[in-house]
């Protein structure tokens, strides 16, 4: 699997392309449709496009494609993964940086080649530092209060970002891009990565939790990773900090976060991203219980940012990720035809 860098939005080239045998993209709602439509007419093919998800029920759709494209927003099982390679699909392309909805590796094992896109880190970013100023100003309680028509103070002030420190754990291309904002506010930034790649102050994960106001997270998520904010690592936290995740909610023990938010250990969190989320988020709950009890748990707390797996998603983003996959497909067969 390779990670890719944004395409352009004029001027997309595709290597020595060959007419496409196939292409169905799946999950594809109307904002994506539309770009869809746009695109095609400049890459010159004819996808069969569906609103459908990805599953055993809907895999026929792709009868006659070599190339399926997916959207992040279901899990893909393995046997509709299976199901897919007995009709004769040999590539996936998911319009989502991470592939965590699926096994790679079965899919792979099975003969379907999987790929992921890129798109415009400054949506994930930008979101970043909106629940960052959001959490250190009490703004959950703020605008609560002001729809009940209740316009005093908060009880404390808030704090300003400049006379905080933030550590940043994760500095690919959306944790670059949040480094990269918060120099416009000044104050203390750390930085945690395997592998540095910016110019940021990196230290030991263990002192950046230390020392860290807002802790942010932006890696992968992985074997290695999942939990990476374990119990014992969240003792280690300054007293009082905030957590901040737009990655993957596998990040974080949400039973050892809910714990310590509500012994007051921790001062608030903003989440964008929850373990279990699926099934939920991206679906209108209004009308049904909330089977997921930390979230339940978590929703109830003042200092606590909830928000659905939102932060990708803007116009420039979708754009990208809905090119890039339909590119990584038209690469695919010309590779394979010229292979």
């Amino acid at each position: 699997m390779t990670y890719r860098e944004p395409a352009r939005t004029t001027g997309l080239r595709v290597r020595s392309l060959v007419p496409a045998p196939g292409i169905t993209v799946y999950g594809c709602g109307p904002d994506e449709a539309a770009l869809v439509r746009e695109a095609v007419s400049r890459l010159g093919v004819t996808p069969t496009v569906t609103a459908a998800a990805l599953s055993e029920d809907t895999v026929e759709l792709a009868a006659g494609s070599r190339c399926v494209s997916v959207s992040h927003k279901t899990r893909i099982t393995n046997a509709t993964l299976r199901a897919l390679g007995e009709i004769g699909v040999e590539y996936l392309s998911t319009r989502s940086i991470g592939c965590n909805h699926l096994d790679v590796g079965y899919a792979e094992e099975i003969g379907i080649s999987v790929e992921n896109v890129a798109y415009s880190p400054d949506s994930v970013a930008d979101f970043t530092l909106m629940l960052m100023l959001m959490a250190i100003r009490d703004a959950k309680s703020l605008i609560r209060r002001t729809d009940a028509h209740d316009y005093r103070l908060s009880d404390r002030p808030g704090k300003e970002l400049r006379d905080l420190t933030v550590g940043v754990i994760g500095t690919g291309r959306i944790g670059a891009a949040v480094i990269d904002r918060l120099r416009g506010f000044g104050g203390q930034k750390l930085a945690y990565d395997l592998r540095p790649r910016t110019s940021a102050d990196y230290v030991s994960l263990d002192d950046l939790l230390r020392q860290s106001d807002i802790v942010t997270l932006h890696p992968p998520l992985t074997p290695e990773t999942r939990h990476l904010l374990d119990r014992r690592r969240i003792e280690q936290m300054k007293p009082g900090a905030i957590v901040v995740n737009t990655g993957r909610g596998g990040l974080i023990d949400t039973e050892a976060l809910v714990s310590a938010l509500e012994s007051g250990r921790l001062g608030g969190a903003a989440l964008d991203v929850l373990e279990g989320e699926e099934g939920m988020f991206y679906s209108d709950c209004r009308r049904k219980p909330i089977e997921n009890t930390a979230l339940a748990r978590l929703q109830k707390m003042p200092n606590v940012l909830i928000s659905p797996h939102t932060a990708y998603y803007t116009d420039h983003a979708l754009r990208d990720a809905v090119e890039n996959s339909l590119l990584n497909c038209l690469n695919f067969e010309s590779w394979t035809n010229h292979g």
